[in-house]
């Protein structure tokens, strides 16, 4: 093949090697027989991405946010981006606890209705 091709023998054999990657089966393929029938190749192939989901709602609850007042805004990231304690983030803003959690109860409220009136 290399003499016909007039290409050095390594070339032709790189070549055949990659050949090999371009072989595919269809997704429809069975691979033997189950309990429940054929098993088809397409049920080993793939999931679903658990993320996606979070994606889409993380892209539909930025406007919501983007509309809270600064200590609202303030007070989500706090507490969800770092993940302080309603005492401390209290403590930060020299408010009580009580009162931020009626804050934030009154805020993931809103943004929660704002989410459920996009889907």
């Amino acid at each position: 093949l290399s003499e016909l091709m007039s290409l050095p023998e390594e070339e032709v054999c790189e070549a055949r090697l990659a050949a090999n990657g371009y072989n595919s089966s269809s997704l429809d393929a069975t691979l033997g027989s189950g309990e429940d029938g054929e098993t088809a190749l397409q049920d080993f192939i793939g999931t679903e991405d658990q993320a996606l989901e979070l994606v889409e709602d993380f892209h539909a609850l930025a406007p919501l946010i983007a509309e809270l007042g600064e200590r609202d805004r303030q007070i989500i990231h706090m507490r969800f981006v770092e993940e302080l304690t309603q005492a401390q983030i209290g403590e930060r803003l020299g408010v009580s606890q009580m009162h931020v959690s009626r804050l934030l109860t009154r805020t993931l409220t809103r943004l929660r209705e704002g989410m459920l009136t996009q889907h």
